[in-house]
């Protein structure tokens, strides 16, 4: 039997490598003697986090549009032009030496190159959208792709309806204990609820800010707090934070089932890989939509959950004053709570990177 050869590309973010690392993954469970080559952008995150992984990976040279304005920002954008033709003939070369028998792009600029030359070269393209509004790279490419992986069947609507499967993102895989023990190995209260802060590897300021000036009425009401800062915040948070008993802070969150398992609730943004968790695991999440994002597309994942009754949003806008009364109602009104938590448990769970491969196979079998 012939050996199957994959290209995986894109980038920039953790919400399109996880899922990336995942696909890699499974295609080597179902294809033992696979080659798997991995593509990103040369200086992205992905250069160190794909091999950490055991994957092989190369560069292109290629950067996102910069949308907020500066002179360095103006400079790179004058300079993105002269990347992306570059950045093409290097996929045109990657792809020649290689010769993939499919490439699967996982979003992200560095998805680009790879497959708008894949496309040219009538190599099977399978493309993978996270959000509930694509991303301009897959857009871009979703003409040239034989498939169309959905995390999030809102975003059925800007492709066609006849290349797209909705098998959600891949996320972490996660085996959650029972609450109470969960709780108790925190060293908190299993009689009190916890709620579970997230704001990522690097934090999110504004939902530091909104929790440090409530941080007294937040604990103070038996709410305990485990409150993941983001490594660029949390050395000056610790020194002005005082200890509690009521709260477990910390920069970075290893044991992301421990806390999982313990939450009742969790504050965060609404990047497509959360999404996915929170529906994987049944998590009530209180969303805070980034507003620093192309096309505002946190807020449209934030409504995929919060339209269905499953989540509820707070606008990044309104956090100071509105989250944490939101979080308070919600803890203290039964009813509300087990409704949110009855509409995310009844939203369709995937295993997702399995049916992924079994599109990719599909793919490659035509």
């Amino acid at each position: 039997m012939k050996r199957r050869r994959f290209i995986i590309s894109g980038g920039g973010t953790g919400g399109h490598i996880f899922p990336a690392v995942s696909i890699g993954k499974e295609i080597q469970k179902r294809f033992p003697d696979a080659e798997i080559l991995y593509v990103g952008a040369k200086g992205g995150m992905e250069m160190n986090l794909v091999p950490k992984n055991g994957f092989r990976i190369e560069g292109v040279w290629i950067s996102g549009i910069q949308r907020q304005l500066s002179i360095k920002n103006i400079f790179r954008n004058l300079l993105f032009p002269v990347k992306f033709f570059v950045s093409l003939w290097q996929a045109y070369r990657i792809l020649a030496r290689f010769q993939p028998d499919c490439v699967i792009g996982v979003g992200g600029y560095a998805s680009g190159p790879l497959g708008r030359v894949a496309g040219w070269k009538s190599i099977p393209l399978v493309i993978c959208e996270q959000n509930a509004f694509p991303g301009i790279t897959n857009r871009w490419l979703s003409s040239k792709a034989s498939r169309i992986l959905l995390g999030n069947a809102d975003a059925l609507k800007y492709f066609d309806a006849q290349k797209c499967v909705v098998t959600g993102n891949p996320v972490r895989s996660f085996v959650l204990t029972d609450r109470r023990d969960a709780i108790v190995k925190l060293g908190l209260n299993p009689d009190k609820p916890v709620v579970l802060s997230l704001g990522g590897s690097l934090g999110s300021l504004k939902i530091n800010n909104v929790l440090e000036s409530h941080l007294k009425e937040i604990l103070d009401s038996g709410i305990q707090l485990i409150w993941q800062t983001g490594k660029f915040y949390f050395n000056d948070l610790n020194q002005r934070v005082e200890k509690h008993p009521n709260l477990k802070m910390q920069a970075f969150i290893e044991d992301m089932a421990l806390v999982y398992s313990a939450a009742d609730i969790i504050i965060s943004r609404a990047g497509g890989s959360t999404i996915s968790e929170m529906i994987q695991l049944s998590k009530v999440g209180l969303l805070v939509p980034s507003p620093n994002v192309a096309e505002d597309h946190q807020t449209k994942n934030a409504l995929s959950l919060v339209n269905a009754g499953a989540a509820v949003l707070v606008k990044d806008a309104e956090a100071q004053e509105k989250l944490i009364p939101e979080l308070k109602n919600i803890l203290e009104n039964t009813e509300r709570m087990n409704t949110l938590k009855k509409n995310i448990q009844d939203f369709e769970k995937h295993d997702s990177a399995k049916e992924i491969v079994d599109e990719i196979e599909k793919t490659i079998r035509i």
